[in-house]
C-alpha cells in the first residue's frame, strides 16, 4: 500500500507526526504533500526539526489567501500529485483548507480516504472549521475518531459503522513523545516562574478579526493577570499580529509577546503554567493530558471531552466568566482523567490501514 499524507498547518505536523513515525518504523511506503497553509519557519520547519520528521517531498507554496481561492488552488496541486503518484490511501486530519482539498481530490480520483481525528462538531456552522470537518467526514472510507462520542455523532449522521473506527487522539502520542524532551531553560529566557503565570494563545476569527472584540479579549487577559498578580506569555500567532497593527491596538503592559515557538517550547509553557487562555482545540487537548486546567476564549468547542473531564471551561469574551472559571481552578484540589487514548493511537490507524479494514 502506497500512503500519501496530506497537511499544511502545524497541528497537522504534530498531529500526524506519530502516524509518519510509524510509517518510518515499519518501513512502509508513504509520501508527504504539504500545502504550505502554515508557511514561515516558526509556524512549520521548526515542528518537521522538532518532531524528528523528514522534509515533505511536495511542497505547493500555497500560503493564504480567501477561503475559496486558497482551498481551490490546493484541490488544483494536490489533484496533480495524486495523479502523479497514484496512492493507494491519501491520509488527512482535522478541519483545515488543506483537509478538505486533501479529501475532495482524492476522492475524485476514487482513491481511499481516512480521516484522522473524525467525527467533532461544534455545531457552529460560521466556523469555516465546521463545514470543512463535516464534508470530510461524509467523504472518508476510514473514520478515525477519538473516542465513542465522535463515533456516535458520525453514525447519528447516517455514516455506516462499518467505516468508523475509535483510536483514540494522535495528540497523545505526539504530547507523550514530547514531553521528555521539554526546553528547561525556556522560563529562565522570558524570566517566569513555574505556576505564576498565565500562558495565552488566540487565532480565531471570532476572536481576532473584529477590533472591539480583540480589544476586549486583550484587556480582558490583562486585567485578570493583574487581579491575580501572574505574568503572561503570549506566543502570538502571525494572524493576530498583523491584525493588532492594522487595528492600531496597543498590547497591555503586562502581556509578554514572543514569536510561535515550536511544539517543545509550547508543551513546556503549557505544563508549567498556572492556567491556560486559549481558543485552540489543540490546546485545550494538550492541557487536558498535562494536567493543565484551560479557559476557552469562545462560545463552543469541538472538544466537550475537555469539559467533561473538568478539564476546561467555556468563558468566551465574558470577564465574570473568565474570572470566575479562574477561581474555579484556584481553588479546586481535584484531577481528571486524559480521555483522548493511551499514546498509541498512530499504531492502531496504520494497522487498520494495512488490514484494509
Amino acid at each position: 500500500m502506497k500512503i500519501a499524507i496530506i497537511l499544511g498547518t502545524r497541528p497537522e505536523i504534530i498531529k500526524l507526526s506519530p502516524i509518519i513515525r510509524s510509517c518510518d518504523s515499519q518501513q512502509l511506503d508513504y509520501f508527504i504533500i504539504h500545502t504550505n497553509q502554515h508557511y514561515s519557519d516558526n509556524m512549520d520547519k521548526i515542528f518537521f526539526q522538532e518532531l524528528g520528521l523528514a522534509a515533505a517531498e511536495y511542497n505547493l507554496g500555497i500560503g493564504s489567501g480567501k477561503q475559496g481561492a486558497q482551498t481551490g488552488k490546493m484541490l488544483m496541486a494536490i489533484e496533480e500529485v495524486l495523479l502523479k503518484t497514484k496512492p493507494d490511501l491519501v491520509l488527512v486530519q482535522g478541519d483545515t483548507n488543506t483537509v478538505l482539498a486533501g479529501a475532495l481530490a482524492a476522492a475524485k480520483l476514487y482513491i481511499k480516504v481516512g480521516h484522522v481525528e473524525a467525527g467533532l462538531r461544534s455545531y457552529d456552522r460560521a466556523m469555516p472549521e465546521e463545514i470543512n470537518r463535516i464534508m470530510v467526514d461524509h467523504m472518508a472510507d476510514w473514520l478515525f475518531c477519538p473516542t465513542d462520542k465522535q463515533a456516535e455523532i458520525l453514525a447519528g449522521e447516517g455514516i455506516s459503522k462499518e467505516k468508523i473506527f475509535i483510536t483514540g487522539n494522535t495528540i497523545v502520542d505526539a504530547v507523550l513523545h514530547s514531553v521528555n524532551n521539554i526546553n528547561n531553560d525556556l522560563l529562565l529566557k522570558h524570566k517566569l516562574t513555574a505556576g505564576k503565570y498565565i500562558l495565552v494563545t488566540m487565532h480565531r476569527p471570532s476572536n481576532v478579526d473584529d477590533k472591539n472584540m480583540l480589544a476586549k479579549q486583550l484587556n480582558n487577559i490583562s486585567q485578570l493577570a493583574t487581579d491575580k498578580d501572574l505574568a503572561v506569555v503570549f506566543p502570538i500567532h502571525p494572524r493576530t499580529l498583523k491584525n493588532i497593527q492594522a487595528f492600531n491596538l496597543v498590547i497591555p503592559d503586562n502581556i509578554k509577546v514572543t514569536e510561535p515557538c515550536g511544539f517543545v517550547d509550547l508543551i513546556t509553557l503549557e505544563k508549567f503554567a498556572k492556567i491556560i487562555l486559549t481558543d485552540s482545540g489543540g490546546l485545550q487537548e494538550e492541557g487536558c493530558i498535562l494536567g493543565v486546567p484551560t479557559l476557552n476564549l469562545r462560545a463552543n468547542t469541538e472538544r466537550p471531552e475537555c469539559v467533561e473531564a473538568g478539564a476546561s471551561k467555556i468563558v468566551g469574551s465574558d470577564f465574570a466568566k473568565l474570572l470566575a472559571g479562574y477561581n474555579f481552578y484556584d481553588q479546586a484540589d481535584f484531577t481528571w482523567t486524559n480521555p483522548f487514548g493511551d499514546g498509541h493511537s498512530a499504531a492502531k490507524i496504520i494497522e487498520i490501514c494495512r488490514s484494509g479494514s
